[in-house]
């Protein structure tokens, strides 16, 4: 099994928290990582099969007199009502590392978790592989901390990991997709999305047609990187504001999209207030883009300066994620020109970076860093150009410049 990051987390947790649940989107490991860890000391039971679930929700309590811990239970979210009863359990007899849970619809899962398991759960989120996961060093990489107070102390002439810029924007991140040349990418994809659309989206009330909303979740591939503007993919698909509002918040809270909100504390300027949008996975997000598997189609497509924006974003979310810590990651854009992609707040400290999907990097890029860092002052740890540049060096007013890989590889 590839080293995942969040091992270290469950296995902390376990010695405290009577119950765990591991989230993400589907797909992403966490059954594979559970039973991994765990397959000697607990059984497992998945609510995924039919009769299982069935039984589940007929008898609760037999079920759980049948499946006692300490136990895996794999999705959760299909039989909530089980968090009472566990609840009961778990009260009567708090023993730490009993009860693991995974759950792959979390707009349904945590609300369960909220009402049922509060104070007696650590809630965990895992998603689709890191870079760092992906070449096969999970388990030596840092924690978000300890990784953002290092950057500036990289040594960045070691040779760059595989695998090819191309080969992970286009074949992603999920498990077995990423690890599994085998693997067709065009059934892979489609696959996922019919079945996030059948399983996942279908039982909801809030979507009435499939269609429809599956033009959305296109809509929102062909803007990852973007100004999010609900008004303008509303008008486009034929949908109401509102609707437009929860099919995103399905997305949101289903691990297919992610919202960076724009950082607004402590600036004396007018800022653009609109989140931007990024799809979870390149590999989904090219596939819906229409975008073969080649590298050419990709480098020369309009939309390669978002994805490439999308894969780095994105691997910052994971390594926050990762390590059981909430990310404070945001954008800076003011109307007066200032523009900054990612800004990390961690610790009272600002890291600041421009991502710029080019080969040939100059000082001007580094404009708004500078600015930045005027306007912040001390506060500002790391100041630095992430690209596909592999030269490295300084520039104005102390920023940085990182390839991609070695910044993404640690």
């Amino acid at each position: 099994m590839v080293p995942r990051m969040l091992a270290r987390v469950i296995r902390r947790a376990q010695k405290t928290f009577p119950a765990i649940v591991v989230t993400g989107p589907r797909q992403s490991g966490k059954t594979t990582l559970l039973k991994h860890l765990f397959q000697k000391t607990h059984r497992f039971v998945s609510l995924e099969n039919p009769d299982v679930r069935m039984k589940a929700k007929e008898d609760p309590l037999g079920f759980l007199e049948g499946n006692a811990p300490p136990v895996i239970i794999d999705e959760i979210q299909y039989v909530p009502e089980l968090l009472s009863y566990i609840k009961t359990r778990i009260d009567e007899k708090r023993r730490p590392g009993q009860w693991l849970f995974t759950g792959s619809q979390n707009f349904v899962l945590m609300q369960g978790v909220s009402q049922s398991l509060a104070g007696r759960v650590a809630v965990l989120s895992l998603l689709p592989f890191s870079f760092s996961e992906r070449i096969g060093r999970g388990e030596e990489t840092q924690e978000a901390g300890a990784w953002l107070r290092r950057l500036t102390s990289f040594d960045l002439k070691k040779p760059a990991a595989k695998p090819s810029l191309t080969d992970l924007m286009l074949r992603g991140s999920y498990p077995e997709i990423a690890s599994k040349k085998s693997v067709d990418r065009q059934l892979w994809c489609g696959s996922y999305i019919s079945t996030y659309l059948e399983r996942d989206v279908r039982n909801l009330t809030q979507v009435g047609d499939l269609s429809q909303f599956e033009r959305f979740l296109r809509l929102c591939a062909a803007r990852t990187g973007q100004f999010l503007n609900l008004s303008e993919m509303a008008k486009e698909i034929g949908i109401s504001v509102p609707t437009a509002r929860r099919w995103l918040s399905i997305l949101e809270t289903g691990y297919q999209v992610y919202l960076l909100y724009p950082y607004y504390r402590n600036m004396g300027k007018r800022l653009v207030k609109s989140p931007k949008l990024y799809f979870n996975d390149t590999a989904l997000a090219s596939f819906l883009l229409g975008l073969q598997d080649n590298e050419e189609t990709l480098k020369q497509s309009p939309s390669f300066g978002a994805l490439f924006e999308t894969m780095i974003v994105m691997d910052f979310l994971k390594r926050f994620l990762h390590s059981g810590q909430m990310p404070s990651l945001y954008y800076l854009k003011t109307r007066d020109g200032l523009e900054v992609d990612l800004l990390v707040e961690y610790g009272q400290r600002f890291h600041l970076f421009e991502i710029k999907s080019a080969l040939t990097i100059f000082p001007k890029h580094a404009s708004s860093l500078s600015r930045a860092m005027k306007d912040f002052g001390p506060s500002v740890q790391t100041a630095a150009i992430i690209s596909r540049s592999p030269e490295s060096r300084g520039f104005v007013w102390g920023t940085h410049h990182f390839y991609w890989k070695d910044i993404l590889g640690r």
